[in-house]
């Protein structure tokens, strides 16, 4: 599969896609609308194709995101324009999409971070389950140096991936976190050669998609409830999707390819 527009180029190979952010000329800023669209509408896309199993975001270029069109900034055009009610209702109905798309997307999500990233693109990353890192990397919760704060969510994202007091470091100086810092805090699973990104990334991403994708898709969504709801709540949700494992089709086929001791082949039923 290849979809290629002008803000994110898609493309699938088996069961794994590949999300390219494709404004390199500019950073890969995430503000502009086309970005929080395409991001947006491919999350209900895969949402509802169980032959999805598992998605790699990357950015193009140099970058992998710059986060906010600083230019529409310094211009007050966009989403950075108008009223203050305006600017509100520009952030809930623009950037802010992104995290709650990312947050309830059912197929794990795995961020390449070949280059930068910055403010809105840090945030990105922690949008994502897991995230890879190229030794070009570097991570910036840059909002303060501009005179703004996180809103896209980085508050919340950041604290929940890396704890209070490195978050608080992060969001209250504005200073880079290089690669090999981010490996140590826990920001990423890995760090990497630039030239070997992808290829460690899509490895990771059949790691996943190798396995059951209901099973997978359940295990995301309890990962994501064990963020808010209490041991006796999320041991409820969990005995109802076991209940629902115990009977798919790939479960039974898990059994005998264990039993067999082959790969298992799943469909997703």
């Amino acid at each position: 599969m290849s979809d290629n527009n002008e803000a994110l180029l898609v493309e699938r190979k088996g069961h794994v896609e590949t999300w390219t952010i494709n404004l390199p000329e500019i950073r890969n800023p995430i503000s502009a609308p086309e970005v929080v669209e395409a991001i947006v509408e491919n999350v209900d896309r895969v949402n509802l194709d169980h032959d999805v199993r598992a998605v790699v975001l990357t950015g193009a270029g140099s970058a992998f995101s710059a986060g906010g069109n600083v230019k529409d900034m310094v211009d007050r055009a966009g989403m950075f324009g108008g009223s203050p009610y305006e600017l509100r209702d520009g952030y809930r109905n623009g950037i802010q999409r992104i995290p709650l798309a990312l947050y309830h997307c059912q197929v794990p999500v795995i961020a390449a971070v070949n280059g930068p990233a910055v403010g809105a693109g840090c945030d990105l990353t922690m949008m994502c389950d897991m995230r890879i890192a190229s030794t070009r990397a570097w991570f910036a919760e840059s909002f303060v140096n501009l005179g703004i704060i996180p809103g896209d969510g980085g508050a919340w994202l950041l604290t929940k991936t890396i704890g209070p007091a490195r978050a608080a470091e992060m969001a209250l100086t504005g200073d880079r976190v290089d690669a090999a810092t981010a490996l140590d805090w826990g920001m990423v699973n890995s760090v990497v050669e630039p030239d070997a990104l992808l290829d460690a990334a899509h490895a990771l991403a059949e790691r996943v998609a190798k396995n059951p994708p209901h099973s997978v898709r359940m295990a995301k969504k309890l990962l994501r409830e064990s963020q808010h709801q209490s041991l006796s709540s999320l041991l409820e949700l969990s005995a109802a999707m076991q209940a629902l494992a115990h009977h798919t089709e790939d479960h039974r086929e898990a059994l005998a390819a264990f039993n067999e001791k082959r790969p298992g082949e799943y469909t997703g039923k």
